[in-house]
């Protein structure tokens, strides 16, 4: 007998920190090292949005499609730097967002943080709340 069985649920390692513990949970995957969930590749491709990139469309960490004016709740915790600093907490909702072009550094949505003010964030650090 040998160790080389293949396997056939071999899943993809998480797009955010690389690591190879990803594990299925509904319809999305989630890495328990950094808590980020999205949809496998290949998901929904018989729907009329094949694919999340190249689309111009702007997703939060899961996939959902983020419009001016949403309300999203950060997904993982944000160290600020500079301007006294300070960290915003998982779960920390954000109301009436604003949408911009990713400039190079990853940051497309403009947000006003109640004690913090107004600040850039990734939208891969945010979820969509209805």
């Amino acid at each position: 007998m040998t160790d080389e069985t293949p396997e056939t649920t071999q899943l993809p390692p998480c797009p955010e920190c690389a690591s190879e513990y990803a594990y299925e949970m509904g319809a999305l995957l989630v890495c328990p090292m950094c808590a980020h969930e999205w949809a496998p590749a290949g998901a929904g491709e018989d729907s009329e949005d094949p694919s999340d990139e190249g689309d111009g469309r702007i997703r939060d960490a899961v996939g959902n499609v983020l419009a001016d004016g949403d309300t999203v709740a950060l997904v993982k915790s944000v160290k600020i730097s500079g301007g006294g600093g300070g960290t915003i907490k998982v779960g920390t909702k954000v109301r009436g967002i604003r949408l911009t072009e990713d400039t190079g550094n990853g940051h497309d949505i403009d947000a006003r943080i109640p004690d913090f003010g107004r600040l850039q964030l990734k939208s891969s650090v945010v979820k969509k709340v209805s």
